[in-house]
């Protein structure tokens, strides 16, 4: 389905993709993964024909249809809605026709593609797929411009999955997503029919859903069968025999260097030393597997404090005079480990806000104990570091009066060291960046952690790090996050905010999981596009137009057999009763009334097809 030959990628003077090659089979499920930094979002660009590649091509079947999101999220007063359903430019086009057409016999043809296109089941897909990401009835009739840019975001998300292309290009389709719509996301795309392509660096994602994964490193691109388990462990076995064979090689070295020096200067050997000297200059040797800084998390464990750190006493909060959430009753304690489950908009961030003493409560009460430090971590912090200052001037400003080698120390840590601390925080990648953001909440060794989806930035080995590190530290950790393998490994307490609340949530992760998806099936039973009075009445009218052509055509089908009949009955008395003939009939030979009746044939049965399809559509209208 998709063809990757050779491509060859430089960007800013450095190469990005260096011959990669991959073919991916029809239908197939691809998760594409990799470093951050190794050039997966290039190659999807590449792919989209969105960039050039300096050498090779990505080519798919002649008439394939390749679906990508464009960075600008939609804007606008048109409705979400409105919005998907646009997305079908086909049916969009189909139906615009079938209001102006005046032509009978081209509008049974327009009712004819709507019908094999499934065009009148559209809205309730739309509406089904909208309120899988998300989007209730009231907001499904919406204008874009009243929801923010991660919400209009899924509204192109929602539009792609609906034009349903033959090759499905997702870049991180879960960045912008909760929990809730992620497991949506996973259900829709484990049916879906055609060939996908998905960056990801969700390791329960991948092994949901993927059925190959495409490995980018070093500019080259392995495909292995399987999910991200099973690719771990061929990777696993693939590095063990490099190292093997790595060593197995420098061993070979050894020798030949040793038989060299032993036997360049004797006359007798000279010649055979030359022949190990261009047996080892050709000797091309086996990178060896270095540590990753990008891998490095160190969170500082704080001083004891006795539990609870903070009580939550019938508190309410909000914004304005406007309660979020009220009735909380919770306490959080020392070596807590609490996941903050619910859908995006149920007040998640409201509830880390008021455990960060970021907004104060509006009734009841928040106690806290007196020397409690937090360290509040959200993607805000990451977008507003300075991108023209290091690391190292980060946290010098913010370790105010600390010796330079404690300032080293921290940023040490999370794997900025040497020339890393003196980077420029622009020419950082999105890992980086947020590697950095987590250093400088937790300098100070906070009680607390809350973390407000820490791994949107991160690769899947970096999530692996940040997991064990979690683990590691010995403070209260409070986490929101749609990535539920760190969910299941961290937390052991999860509350459920929702209906204007947050309460503890008695069950396991598989345990909500199972709720929510099926909460999404009942969701999607319901799921039906309001309509208005308008639309009910161009659908009216469509289905009389459609029935009136239909109509037409069965008429003239069934007008023209009657005619065809009585040629042939007519024929037929002339062949065997010349005397009878009359008309155009009279004085023609047996040959020339064969030809006449086998042309009369003919017609009758495309005259009879013609028939039998129009009555049967209309049937279909019937029922």
């Amino acid at each position: 389905m998709l063809s990757i030959d050779g491509l060859t990628v430089r960007l800013g003077g450095r190469t990005i993709l260096d011959g990669a090659t991959a073919a991916l089979p029809p239908r197939s499920r691809v998760g594409l993964i990799g470093r951050n930094g190794a050039g997966k979002s290039t190659l999807v660009r590449v792919v989209a024909g969105l960039l050039e590649a300096d050498e090779g091509a990505a080519a798919m079947p002649r008439g394939s249809r390749l679906g990508y999101i464009a960075q600008e999220a939609p804007a606008g007063k048109a409705t979400p809605f409105e919005t998907v359903l646009a997305a079908d430019t086909e049916r969009a086009a189909l139906m615009v026709e079938a209001e102006s057409c005046e032509d009978l016999h081209r509008l049974g043809d327009v009712h004819e593609r709507l019908n094999a296109i499934d065009a009148h089941s559209a809205p309730s897909r739309a509406a089904r797929i909208l309120v899988g990401l998300g989007f209730d009835e009231e907001a499904q009739h919406r204008p874009l411009d009243s929801f923010s840019g991660g919400w209009r975001m899924r509204v192109a998300l929602a539009a792609l999955l609906f034009s349903a292309p033959d090759l499905l290009l997702l870049d991180e389709p879960s960045n912008h997503l909760d929990l809730e719509a992620v497991l949506w996301l996973e259900d829709f795309l484990q049916s879906y029919r055609a060939t996908i392509l998905v960056v990801s660096h969700e390791r329960d994602f991948l092994n949901n859903v993927v059925d190959h994964i495409l490995h980018l490193e070093r500019g080259k691109l392995t495909l292995y069968p399987g999910g991200y388990d099973a690719f771990e462990r061929q990777r696993a076995e693939r590095q063990a025999q490099l190292a093997s064979a790595r060593e197995k090689q420098m061993a070979q070295r050894e020798k030949l260097q040793d038989y060299i020096a032993r036997n360049s200067a004797r006359a007798s050997t000279a010649k055979q030393a030359q022949s190990r000297i261009k047996a080892l200059a050709r000797m091309q040797p086996i990178a060896e597997l270095v540590d990753d800084p990008s891998l490095s998390f160190g969170f500082p464990n704080p001083a004891p404090l006795r539990p609870p750190l903070i009580t939550l006493d019938m508190a309410s909060v909000g914004y304005g005079e406007t309660p979020v959430l009220s009735r909380l009753n919770l306490r959080f304690d020392p070596d807590d480990r609490i996941a903050l489950l619910g859908r995006n908009g149920n007040g998640k961030t409201t509830m880390a806000r008021l455990l960060a003493a970021q907004l104060p409560a509006m009734e009841g009460s928040v106690a806290r104990s007196q020397k409690l430090k937090v360290g509040y971590f959200t993607q805000y912090q990451v977008e507003e570091l300075d991108g023209l200052d290091t690391p190292l001037q980060h946290m010098t400003r913010a370790m105010k009066g600390a010796t330079p080698s404690a300032v080293r120390a921290q940023l040490g840590r999370f794997g900025f060291t040497g020339d890393k601390a003196l980077t420029e925080v622009r020419k950082l990648s999105g890992g980086e960046r947020a590697r950095l953001a987590l250093a400088l909440i937790t300098r100070e060794a906070p009680h607390m952690l809350i973390l407000d989806e820490p791994t949107n930035h991160l690769d899947v080995d970096a999530r692996e790090a940040l997991v064990q590190a979690l683990n590691d530290y010995s403070g209260a950790v409070v986490v929101v996050s749609h990535d539920r393998h760190m969910l299941e490994l961290i937390a052991d307490r999860l509350v459920l905010v929702d209906g204007g609340t947050a309460r503890e949530f008695e069950g396991s992760i598989d345990d909500y999981t199972a709720l929510v998806l099926a909460r999404d099936a009942a969701d999607a039973e319901k799921a039906q596009p309001r309509g208005n009075r308008k639309e009910e009445r161009r659908k009216a009218a469509e289905a009389r137009g459609k029935g009136q052509a239909l109509r037409s055509r069965e008429k003239a089908a069934e007008e023209k057999v009657a005619k065809l009949n009585a040629a042939l009955s007519a024929i037929d008395r002339a062949m065997f009763e010349p005397s009878s003939a009359a008309g155009d009939l009279a004085g023609l030979s047996m040959t020339e009334l064969l030809k006449r009746r086998a042309d009369a044939e003919r017609q009758l049965a495309a005259a009879e097809a013609e028939w039998l399809e129009a009555s049967e559509a209309l049937e279909q209208i019937a029922a």
